[in-house]
């Protein structure tokens, strides 16, 4: 069961497909596509905690594509940090999870160790996992699979000070 004492703020940035800037925070893409951390059909936000390392996941080393980056503040979230080899310890689980081949996985029609992990975590009260980045090796990354539920719950909200986010997905029309 995690921690408690309670967790604290964390800064989050985040690249996205910019057609979507009308909702940084829905999770859905990942919903729908799946993602190293879920399941098809399991909404999850996708973040980093340096602004180099969302730019180089959002990217994963192909192609520069256009995207829009936002700053993301995060509260009263329960994450596994999965970075302390501590953690990884009291779990019972290997630093091999993070070399999980999970679309390999996926594609042959078996359940991604990640995913395995992920329920456990989720069953056991975590909201999310920091782990490190694949693609911009020394950067980190959350995966959120609970935010803006309830006022006890994490909260996740995007910095923009002046308004500058479309409210809806009529100003890409």
């Amino acid at each position: 069961m995690p921690d408690p004492a309670g967790p604290g703020v964390h800064i989050l940035w985040r690249a996205y497909v910019p057609r979507w800037a009308h909702a940084p925070l829905s999770g859905e893409g990942a919903a729908r596509f799946g993602g190293r951390w879920n399941p098809v059909g399991v909404p999850t936000i996708y973040a980093a905690r340096e602004l180099s390392t969302a730019w180089a996941e959002y990217n994963q080393g192909f192609t520069q594509h256009p995207a829009l980056i936002a700053q993301l503040e995060l509260s009263n979230a329960y994450l596994a940090d999965l970075t302390h080899s501590e953690t990884l310890e009291a779990l019972g689980v290997s630093a091999s999870i993070h070399q999980t081949e999970w679309r390999d996985a996926l594609d042959r029609g078996q359940v991604p160790e990640t995913h395995l992990l992920a329920e456990r975590l989720r069953t056991a009260g975590y909201d999310g996992v920091i782990y490190p980045s694949f693609m911009s090796p020394g950067g980190s990354c959350v995966a959120l699979w609970r935010w803006n539920d309830s006022d006890e719950g994490p909260r996740l909200t995007v910095i923009d000070p002046e308004n500058r986010l479309p409210k809806s997905p009529a100003s890409w029309l």
